[in-house]
């Protein structure tokens, strides 16, 4: 019987991980397979998979320039059942992409859960359709989700299930998904990193959530920083924390062109930049600040006062929407002060604090599994992109990189990367001012291009 779908073997691609024979496990016990690469996705795959009780749970990290050092893979998994130690060896392990079909057979995995920005999903998703047993697929976004982006449903529309975290995302995907005419079922789930945690009592630091691309201009960047130096100066008797996702060498999913640690200036003593979990920065903080990181909604889940900095306004380009009616928005006197603010209720109830009876995203992965088990789940197959091999091409570039060897991947991308981007151009320039656009400030979606991208090759 053929295991695998045949395909061209070439450069990376035709690179396969050792064959091992499929594991044994209880018939009863679910494998759920998480698959992911950034730091981000792979904090969120983990604790997604801690979230479910009585799974059999593994997860490989693909190789691609966005790739997890160890120390961000000790960091994303910290506090999971994935985090490091002799267990965690067996059943987390690194995969090149032409092997992710061949360990997914070898696992026999029920289900799995890929983790990445879209055109990562789309890739893996060509992977596991060469599987003739192919697995249930569940996809998601790694926190905060609002605007709701038409890329987000577009790479991740042939999954059988797209996770969202809140009242308020699920609506906003809702609208997208029909404004799009796309059909993708809607799982609803308690944002994984939202769990109430025990901490210290009598926290002293402010901590500040780096974002990589919020804001984005230099001149904004330095004012942050600046506000972050008063900060510090005004208590010297408390610590101003920077926490960062990745140091010198590292990457993470969005590329900073303006490091945050380069623009201080005067630097006290009490300004500190941290590299730990988040969670464990947290447990000496007396505040949170940021725009629009997820850290805020870690924050608030662990009883720690927030404020969402609106020095730079808010708005979809500053990804910090999800905030207006929080009752957490506040300026640089505010951060200076640190005057530090608890949400509005009813906010919390529609962002990220619903009644957790309300997260049945795994009772309908379970009756997927069901079907599955049936034969009778539909497939969801991902259809061959226009412009035949070139584009295939393109596309597996772009998201390897580096880690992709073949002649036809750097012929593609020298030809697809200026006519791409003209091309998101053009059709961000189309829609300027309409309704959904990234400039209408009115919802909670945009149905044009995403607004930043990223280099495909970054500096070191």
């Amino acid at each position: 019987m053929t295991l695998l779908a045949a395909r061209p073997s070439s450069g990376a691609a035709a690179r396969r991980e050792p064959a091992s024979r499929p594991a044994p496990r209880p018939a009863a016990t679910l494998r759920v397979v998480a698959i992911a690469d950034a730091d981000s996705y792979v904090k969120w795959a983990a604790t997604m998979l801690d979230s479910v009780t009585g799974i059999d749970a593994r997860m490989l990290i693909v190789r691609t320039p966005l790739t997890v050092s160890r120390a961000q893979e000790r960091a994303a998994l910290a506090g999971t059942a994935l985090a490091a130690g002799e267990p965690a060896a067996r059943a987390v392990s690194r995969v090149t992409h032409g092997g992710i079909a061949t360990r997914l057979h070898a696992l026999r995995a029920d289900v799995v859960l890929i983790g990445g920005r879209g055109p990562f999903v789309r890739l893996v998703q060509r992977e596991i359709d060469r599987l003739t047993d192919r697995p249930v697929v569940v996809t998601g976004m790694p926190g905060i989700s609002i605007p709701a982006q038409a890329g987000a449903v577009k790479y991740r529309r042939h999954s059988d299930l797209l996770v969202v975290h809140s009242l308020r995302e699920r609506r906003a995907f809702a609208e997208l998904s029909r404004r799009l005419a796309i059909d993708v079922p809607l799982g609803l789930a308690t944002l994984p990193f939202a769990r109430p945690r025990e901490r210290a009592s009598g926290g002293t630091d402010l901590v500040f959530a780096a974002q990589a691309i919020v804001p984005r201009s230099p001149d904004e960047r330095q004012r942050l920083a600046d506000v972050l130096v008063a900060a510090a100066k005004a208590h010297p008797e408390r610590r101003v924390v920077i926490k960062l996702r990745s140091r010198a060498g590292e990457n993470e999913t969005h590329y900073e062109q303006t490091p945050l640690v380069d623009l201080l200036r005067e630097r006290p003593d009490n300004l500190v930049v941290s590299y730990d979990p988040m969670t464990t920065a947290l447990q000496t903080a007396e505040g949170l600040v940021t725009i629009g990181s997820t850290a805020a909604i870690e924050a608030l889940a662990m009883g720690v006062p927030v404020i969402a900095l609106d020095e730079f306004g808010v708005r979809k380009t500053l990804l910090n929407t999800a905030f207006r009616a929080s009752g957490l928005l506040g300026g640089a006197d505010d951060v200076i002060a640190r005057r530090f603010r608890h949400p509005d209720p009813t906010w919390a109830v529609d962002n990220y604090f619903h009644d957790a009876a309300e997260s049945t995203w795994w009772t309908q992965v379970t009756e997927l599994v069901e079907q599955r088990r049936r034969g009778t789940l539909a497939p969801r197959p991902v259809p061959p992109p226009r412009g035949g091999a070139l584009h295939t091409a393109f596309e597996r570039k772009s998201v390897l990189g580096n880690e992709d060897r073949t002649l036809s991947g750097a012929l593609a991308l020298a030809v697809g990367v200026p006519l791409a981007g003209a091309i998101v151009r053009l059709r961000r320039h189309r829609h300027r001012g309409a309704a959904h656009s990234w400039t209408d400030e009115s919802g909670d979606l945009t149905v044009t291009p995403a607004l930043y991208h990223d280099p495909i090759r970054r500096p070191r």
